[in-house]
């Protein structure tokens, strides 16, 4: 029978959600959508020195955001809890003290001090097949010496025993066959001195106490491949591995290595899902969701960095990920991140999103700047006029400002310069011509008309009328930010740009 998809996404509550984890999510909730299966989220939280208050309900709420909801949780408990590492603290040992009686593991009682000492006289110095012998461990100690240590409470770790001259072999679903010697890498901590697992230990205890079918995580975690296939081995769990994926890095925009939080910083865009505060120092992260991407755009983005579905189709919605996504299609390479493009996509979601499911966001992002707007209707008539303009739901306070309030000043070099009384007493006319109701195609033909008989054409107006308006050259047609004014607030602000116009 064919082992049911259980995937799991397995971020540490250390600080903000970085675009990378999120895409690592994303990627198993599509993968796990398209075959019926179910999404887990796990907290690893085994390091306690990097636990930062408020990180889980945050990385919870990004997910929440981009429309991922884990089917399982520690917010939502399955039958394969508990879903924080740090409840399983005790299942950990026994697979430690199992692997020492193996002869699989080893304690290691070396001081950090003494390590400190030895890395001082050993450039490049690692704990392995080639120093372990020269260090305080239960394979230089005799067994009455361990035990002495132990039953005196000497603080020690237990280090994996990695094996000389063998190849460790796996297919990964993306990059095929893979293998790594074990002569290259060192002996790492499974337990740590204060009884907590290290990631190595735990997520393969998790991983096969939750029944994880695939494995996707980043590219990153691919030295430590060999050490968790052993472990899968050394364990008698050979035959309950995962599949394997080890996904693409997501690179800074000129291609040179990872993106990192100190890239956005330095080139001006985000890094993470929404904001984030640390709550030690204060300092506020901005994020995509703040900064004004919809939950949408900020999707398809990822999913297009590092994958497609062979066509050239660019955007997406959740659903057509989940129907389209496969693993054969994800690039072996690294994706550079393009803000611009990530822009792009933002703005083509807007763009084609009917105006009433962008109220709310469109709503909060009003809020962000304290104005609050209770009229709806009106609302959405002008989000529906100028969402074509917009990259960000930010920019629609910027762009529908003056649908709400008369221009504070005016592009007065735009107009001054051919500014004449006899223009001034056109507008005095049409002013007098506006009444409600009239769509903008009979405003026009009104103010076309109206020129006309002033012995103007209608070019040499359109510019001032549109100031008039605005307060600059900018904004949707003319006539359509008229009609949505209304014929009273269209003529006041006809009569207080005469008088500014001078």
């Amino acid at each position: 029978m064919e082992k049911k998809v259980r995937v799991r996404f397995a971020p540490s509550p250390t600080g903000g959600l970085h675009l990378g984890g999120v895409r690592t999510a994303l990627f198993n909730y599509l993968f796990a959508k398209k075959h019926n299966g179910t999404f887990v989220l796990r907290v690893e939280d085994t390091d306690q020195t990097r636990f930062v208050e408020g990180a889980e309900e945050y990385i919870a709420s990004c997910l929440e955001w981009c429309g991922m909801t884990p089917d399982e949780s520690p917010q939502k408990e399955g039958a394969f809890g508990p879903y924080r590492q740090s409840e399983r603290k005790a299942t950990y040992k026994q697979y430690a003290d199992q692997l020492i009686a193996d002869g699989y593991a080893y304690y290691a009682f070396d001081t950090p001090e003494e390590l400190e000492a030895k890395r001082k006289e050993v450039p490049n110095f690692t704990y392995g097949q080639n120093t372990r012998s020269e260090m305080r461990n239960s394979l230089t100690l005799t067994e009455e010496e361990v035990a002495a240590l132990i039953a005196g409470n000497t603080p020690y770790v237990v280090r994996i025993k990695m094996p000389k001259d063998e190849l460790v072999s796996f297919t990964d679903l993306i990059r095929g066959h893979v293998s790594f010697d074990t002569n290259l890498v060192d002996d790492k901590v499974l337990l740590k001195a204060d009884g907590m697992p290290t990631y190595h230990l735990a997520v393969v205890a998790d991983d096969r106490a939750m029944e994880i079918s695939h494995i996707f995580r980043g590219e990153e975690w691919l030295p430590s491949a060999p050490i968790h296939i052993l472990l899968w081995r050394y364990l008698g769990w050979a035959d309950e591995m995962p599949a394997w994926v080890h996904l693409p890095l997501i690179l800074k925009p000129d291609g040179n290595g990872k993106l990192s939080k100190r890239d956005g910083d330095r080139l001006g865009f985000p890094v993470y899902a929404q904001n984030w505060t640390d709550p030690k120092t204060g300092d506020l992260t901005k994020g995509f969701k703040e900064l004004g991407f919809m939950p949408e755009a900020f999707v398809n983005l990822l999913a297009m960095l590092g994958w497609n579905d062979g066509t050239d189709q660019e955007l997406f919605s959740m659903n057509e990920l989940i129907e389209k996504f496969s693993v054969e299609r994800i690039s072996k390479a690294g994706a550079k991140f393009d803000f611009e493009k990530a822009k792009w996509y933002n703005h083509e979601w807007i763009k084609n999103t009917p105006a009433n499911e962008l109220l709310p966001g469109v709503k909060a992002a009003f809020a962000e700047q304290s104005i609050v707007l209770n009229n709806d209707a009106y609302l959405t008539k002008i989000i529906d006029l100028i969402k074509d303009r917009c990259n960000l739901l930010t920019d629609f306070v910027a762009q529908a400002s003056y649908f709400f309030t008369g221009p504070e000043a005016y592009d007065l070099p735009a107009v001054q310069p051919k500014w004449t009384v006899e223009k001034a007493a056109f507008f005095e006319a049409y002013a007098q011509l506006l009444t409600e109701g009239l769509s903008s195609v009979q405003l026009e033909e009104k103010f076309k008309d109206l020129a006309a008989t002033h012995n103007f054409k209608p070019g040499e107006l359109m510019l001032p009328f549109r100031i008039m308006l605005v307060g600059g050259k900018f904004g949707p047609g003319v006539f359509d930010i008229a009609v949505a004014l209304g014929a009273s607030e269209t003529e006041q602000r006809i009569k207080t740009a005469i008088e500014a116009f001078g």
